[in-house]
């Protein structure tokens, strides 16, 4: 209830606001009484979630791509933000192969003129920068990652994200520190829930295959992940950015995940799916000899918000299936979508 009052009334600068955590999270703000602005490209997919959640009429919005730094420049100088929210990316691993160039310059360059603009933004007290989980040099190992681990990400996408730590490092100390804004890197798992139409991503996956009757196909169900629902993340990055402008010293950079128990196998996620779904919904293996290189293996340890801050997951990973099933059946239904993400907000914060 201090986190809701506290963002009342504060002007939010969110980037990336057209996509899928984008979204949610203007939603979750307008709903505490933020004044919130967005910078994005327009919506990745047709359908998607920034239309169906009505977000259009209530903020304002800029449509520009992150690499362009003069009208990025504007922009948060028109809007002179409290609080800036980079969610901004080129979020997919596959997509990442297939143009390694556009990803780099996007996740990399696009933290760089975030962070430029913050620091020619007197107004912005507190920053949260958006990361993933898969920054670590992953060796795969059976214990989980600390924020200690060495950064290194294996594929374009991973590796952009390590490289977009190592400059708001860098704009901290060289910049940032000394003005006193307050930056943290948040690293989360893979997050699910409604309203996510991303291809290449396995719940929208499954429930395209659903909805058109067929049966799933699941590329890696042996690999190992930290699902979660996604106002999980949510959660923790606006109670980071409400606890680093009350405190500078809890700044930093921060794992945000799963209980251990919650980390699981592709293929039993998608069996949960399944049984949560119903109306014989099935899935079968799908082996593609040249996929390329992705991570078998990956869990977060999270002592260190959960003692720094006080997160902790809420929902376990059946009931953010369970929610991202119910939302998916409201929107095949062609029913309020907002007032579907209005009670899972009201049902999760409460």
């Amino acid at each position: 209830m201090r986190t809701k009052a506290f963002y009342r009334g504060k002007r939010i600068f969110v980037t990336g606001h057209t996509g899928f955590k984008g979204a949610w999270l203007c939603r979750l703000l307008l709903e505490w009484g933020a004044e919130v602005y967005g910078y994005a490209l327009h919506p990745p997919s047709e359908p998607n979630l920034y239309t169906l959640a009505g977000l259009e009429g209530q903020m304002a919005s800029y449509i520009g791509d992150i690499r362009d730094l003069e009208y990025l420049r504007q922009a948060m100088q028109q809007v002179q933000p409290q609080i800036v929210f980079h969610l901004a990316a080129q979020p997919i691993v596959q997509e990442g192969y297939r143009d390694p160039v556009s990803t780099y310059s996007t996740n990399v360059m696009g933290a760089v003129h975030v962070l430029e603009c913050v620091r020619h933004t007197d107004t912005v007290q507190s920053v949260i920068h958006v990361t993933t989980d898969k920054v670590y040099d992953n060796q795969e190992w059976c214990w989980p990652y600390r924020e200690t681990d060495r950064l290194d990400g294996y594929d374009p996408y991973s590796n952009s994200k390590s490289c977009a730590e190592l400059v708001t490092h860098s704009y901290i100390r060289s910049f940032l520190y000394e003005k006193g804004v307050r930056v943290s890197t948040l690293r989360a798992g893979n997050v699910i829930g409604g309203g996510d139409f991303a291809a290449g991503r396995i719940v929208p996956d499954c429930i395209r295959s659903v909805c058109a009757g067929q049966p799933i196909q699941v590329r890696n169900p042996a690999s190992i992940r930290p699902y979660q629902h996604v106002l999980e993340p949510l959660a923790a990055y606006v109670l980071t950015a409400q606890r680093q402008w009350e405190d500078p010293a809890l700044a930093g950079c921060y794992n945000v995940g799963p209980d251990t128990a919650d980390s699981l196998t592709t293929g039993e996620l998608v069996e949960m799916f399944c049984t949560c779904w119903g109306e014989g919904a099935s899935w079968q293996h799908q082996a593609d000899a040249q996929a390329p290189h992705e991570a078998g293996r990956l869990r977060l340890d999270c002592t260190k918000i959960q003692d720094c801050l006080g997160w902790k997951p809420r929902w376990n990973i059946r009931q953010a299936i369970q929610q991202t099933v119910c939302w998916a059946k409201v929107w095949q239904a062609g029913q309020d979508i907002p007032a579907e993400m209005q009670r899972e907000i009201q049902q999760y914060f409460a």
